[in-house]
């Protein structure tokens, strides 16, 4: 809805009859075809993924991506080009009578020659078993799905939806991006912005990538009718909405976060309370901000301090019941009590080890010794046979091999001698030598 006609040409100041069209500016300003979109040329360039995928027959597509990037104007766009029959529902609307309704139109369509690309709007709304619907019309070809999502796809929808399901990723406008779309607002129009420059850009800094909101914006500004330049600060005041002091999807979001998350991990607690300052005073996400400081826990502090991880999540669950501003203490909390707390990624690098070595050999069967004998055949064939239950020896702990029988017992994690960890190293001593005794004997 928010993707316009990339004329890329400044707006002429010469005033037509477009102000007085009727309907919103995003609707008057729709794309006529997949090349007018402003946007998502690593999909719609001449070699992105979508444009290479139209050369031959069209998959059901699921669009995962933020609010206002044009999910829903490319699935039009995409029944225009293909010569499908456009059906749009929305998730949150339809229910499973609904559907029927739906798929039975969609083969009588079918039957007289004429194929259905179902758009549905946020998809990751339906159910299991609503979604599990889709799959037979998608296989018999009843129904071309294409799907929009802001949420991740691989969290939110089924495993066979996604099998059958190409995914495509949208990004955010940039502003040179935005900066297109305001010239071609403004041509729409017929009159220029009287913005200065730093007014111009924050207002497209507002709309944080999101083509619709930056139409709904400069429809408000040009309705104002203003005669004198307009400054980012007053701008701002007639908006009621604060100026964004960096670009939340560009490189100063990336610059900053990372700037936060070095100094956590070089326990400076003052540094990093300067970047998360400036991140929220930047209008970050507090939520984006505790995700972020909650993988710091879990990356950087690991078992050198078991408590980081839960001092996260209460300050995570404290902001939430608290809300902004006061909520964001505990944001501040958070980065001192990591920054503050004894550094170890043993944890981090002996997963990733494991990761990779387990992608390596997983073929290899786990040892008999260790299997469940769940029957009789099983056990026949020697599932369980010589297993030692740890809790019957006097230590609690027997030494057995739990390694696929041909694999060289590999060491993931070494621990720091820092913080608790120093403690688990001396576990982990503990058993190696126990293990290698017993082994020898």
């Amino acid at each position: 809805m928010a993707d316009l006609f990339d004329s890329g040409t400044p707006a002429s100041p010469q005033t037509t009859d477009a102000a007085a069209r009727p309907g919103p500016l995003a609707d008057r300003l729709r794309p006529a075809t997949l090349q007018d979109v402003i946007g998502q040329r690593h999909l719609l360039g001449p070699d992105g993924a979508l444009t290479v995928m139209l050369s031959g027959a069209m998959p059901s597509l699921i669009l995962w991506g933020p609010p206002g990037v044009g999910k829903t104007t490319i699935a039009r766009l995409l029944a225009d080009r293909t010569g499908l029959h456009f059906v749009q529902i929305s998730a949150i609307f339809t229910g499973v009578a609904d559907l029927r309704k739906v798929f039975e139109t969609a083969r009588n369509r079918r039957a007289n020659g004429k194929g259905t690309l179902l758009f549905v709007d946020e998809i990751h709304r339906f159910n299991k078993a609503q979604q599990d619907s889709f799959l037979p019309h998608m296989e018999d070809g009843t129904i071309t799905l294409v799907g929009a999502t802001t949420e991740n796809p691989s969290f939110e929808l089924n495993a066979a939806v996604m099998s059958r399901a190409q995914v495509l990723t949208l990004q955010r406008l940039t502003l040179r991006d935005m900066e297109l779309m305001t010239q071609r607002a403004e041509k729409e129009l017929g009159a220029k912005l009287r913005l200065d420059g730093e007014a111009r850009e924050a207002l497209q800094e507002m709309a944080d990538g999101d083509g619709r909101a930056l139409l709904n914006l400069v429809e408000q500004v040009a309705a104002w009718g203003a005669t004198e330049t307009i400054d980012r600060d007053t701008l701002a005041k007639r908006l009621q909405r604060r100026a964004a002091q960096y670009d939340k999807s560009g490189d100063a979001h990336y610059n900053l976060i990372s700037a936060l998350h070095k100094s956590v991990r070089g326990s400076d607690p003052d540094a990093a309370l300067y970047w998360l300052g400036r991140m929220l005073k930047g209008g970050e996400d507090p939520r984006y901000l505790m995700r972020r400081i909650t993988r710091m826990a879990v990356e950087d502090i690991g078992l050198a301090d078991p408590q980081a991880q839960a001092f996260c999540l209460q300050a995570w669950e404290t902001y939430e019941r608290l809300g902004s501003p006061e909520g964001e203490q505990s944001l501040g909390n958070a980065v001192v009590y990591l920054a503050l707390a004894p550094k170890s990624n043993a944890g981090y690098v002996a997963f990733k080890a494991a990761m990779k070595q387990a992608g390596e050999t997983g073929s290899e069967p786990p040892p008999k010794h260790i299997l469940n004998a769940a029957t009789s055949f099983m056990k026949s064939e020697g599932y369980g046979a010589g297993y030692a239950y740890d809790h019957d020896q006097a230590d609690g702990f027997s030494g057995q091999n739990y390694f696929p029988d041909d694999m060289k017992r590999p060491v993931y994690y070494v621990p720091v001698d820092r913080g608790f960890e120093r403690e688990l190293g001396r576990r982990v001593d503990w058993l190696v030598e126990q293990r290698a005794k017993r082994g020898k004997g």
